[in-house]
């Protein structure tokens, strides 16, 4: 084979690599772009699912407060018509009634401040999850960028080295 056959066969190759890098290239912005998109689809629907969470537990936590409070106002009335009651008998239950009466505040406070601790909890522990979870995409994503831009600079390696070869050869 002469020199120029050579020469022939190596621009050819050449011009296949151009030929089919471009290709390449746009392929891989284009699987970038996709998975881009999957972790914004991703995000999103993890982001409504723990609006969801938070918003179920705040109703929760509203419908519990709506029933103390509906408890509460129970109470006082049953205390209202019994200090009457109280009064008419002896002032000595009236200490004991006050005493229940606050006992009964403090295991509600206690209560509430429990299921306030324990949604604050669960929505933290939500919260470290779904950071784990973006920075786990960010990291496959980086790698399939650094991946792609290693493919890239092979291929621009081949061409420079086709390129060198054939100056060389000339």
């Amino acid at each position: 084979m002469t020199t120029e056959e050579r020469l022939y066969k190596l621009e050819g190759i050449v011009e296949g690599v151009m030929a089919t890098l471009p290709g390449q290239v746009t392929s891989l912005e284009v699987r970038v772009d996709l998975l881009r998109q999957e972790v914004k689809a991703e995000i999103g629907a993890l982001r409504r699912e723990v609006e969801e969470k938070f918003n179920g537990l705040r109703q929760e936590v509203k419908a519990e407060i709506g029933g103390l409070r509906q408890e509460m106002a129970g109470l006082r009335q049953e205390m209202a018509s019994f200090r009457q009651e109280v009064e008419e008998k002896l002032v000595g239950l009236r200490q004991e009634v006050k005493a229940e009466i606050q006992s009964l505040r403090q295991e509600v406070k206690a209560e509430i401040g429990g299921l306030r601790r324990e949604v604050e909890e669960k929505f933290n522990g939500l919260r470290q999850e779904l950071k784990g979870e973006i920075q786990s995409l960010r990291q496959e994503v980086k790698a399939e960028i650094n991946t792609a831009f290693n493919k890239l600079m092979l291929y621009f390696t081949a061409l420079a080295a086709a390129l060198a070869v054939l100056t060389f050869l000339r």
